[in-house]
């Protein structure tokens, strides 16, 4: 009876929050990396370098961190997909305060974390491999000296219909939230950017605002950070993991000689988006799926 409990809730869970994510890992993997704490902790075992920050319940104790380290910040969910829940980069007061309290929306505990600027990477590790790796980007658009913003955004969403990226790459939206990002930095929808100039239009690199991704070439990465990748896999002991990481020069460049944080551990990293790139070269991922599907698990329907 309990069993059968855990499934039912298990699915509702997948059905609502994990639509498309893949199911290749054990439930003692998923388990050992489900929250961002215990991320750290495994981060922290393997000398992986990653962003200084703490769990709190209390939002008081956020505001202690900010008072020691300073701005910018990130709030998320210790339990979140999706980067549902994630507020980032946090820079004064203002934001911190809306970050900190509409947070425990997702989930009781939450992560405060200092904020690096820099590249963001989502590198998809199988046993001793690097199956694939993506750079992934806030929606943005890049001026032309003629266009207005919202209409480079219309000739986006055109570009990416015509490359068939819907539904798993989303259009970029004109909200009110898209609005007030671009009112923040001194800009409004009917603005002409100058050419060339890059416009952010959101501050999550997320799928759902119109996020989007670029495939790279998986051997470009230097050698020091693929250890690091390969290493989590080999201590989770895990079939395939989706870890996130920030480079502030770039993947190509040893973790050594730049600021580098890992962010997050996947143990159902979400698959779609690598046949969807909007930069890049669609690449082949077949064999790596016929032999994940090849993986027997008896615990695959529970949470």
């Amino acid at each position: 009876m309990k069993q059968t409990i855990k499934k039912f809730i298990y699915q509702w869970i997948e059905k609502q929050f994990m639509d498309g994510c893949s199911h290749y890992n054990s439930l003692s993997v998923r388990k050992s990396c489900r929250s961002k704490q215990q991320a750290r902790k495994i981060f922290n075992l393997l000398n992986i370098p990653h962003a200084n920050g703490k769990v709190f319940f209390n939002p008081f104790k956020a505001l202690d961190f900010v008072k020691e380290h300073g701005f910018p910040v990130v709030i998320k969910p210790n339990v979140s997909g999706y980067s549902r829940g994630s507020y980032f980069p946090i820079r004064n007061m203002k934001e911190f305060w809306k970050a900190a309290l509409f947070v425990k929306i997702w989930w009781p505990t939450s992560i405060i974390e200092q904020y690096l600027e820099g590249k963001n990477y989502r590198v998809v590790v199988v046993k001793d491999e690097i199956m694939s790796v993506l750079r992934r980007y806030q929606p943005f658009v890049i001026g032309n000296g003629i266009n207005t913003i919202s209409e480079l955004i219309d000739q986006e969403n055109e570009k990416r219909k015509k490359m068939l990226l819907y539904p798993v790459i989303h259009s970029i939206p004109k909200t009110n939230r898209v609005k007030k990002f671009l009112k923040k930095q001194g800009l409004y929808l009917r603005t002409v950017p100058n050419t060339n100039e890059i416009i952010q239009l959101h501050n999550k690199i997320a799928l759902a605002p119109g996020g989007v991704v670029e495939t790279l070439d998986k051997n470009s990465m230097a050698p020091e950070n693929r250890e690091l990748f390969l290493n989590l896999q080999k201590k989770l002991d895990a079939n395939i993991l989706g870890i996130d990481a920030i480079f502030e020069k770039g993947i190509e460049t040893s973790h050594d000689k730049q600021k580098t944080i890992f962010l997050e551990i996947n143990s159902r990293p979400y698959l779609k988006m690598h046949d969807y790139p909007r930069f890049g070269i669609k690449q082949d991922l077949q064999p790596y799926y016929q032999k994940l599907n090849q993986i027997e698990l008896i615990d695959s329907g529970i949470f």
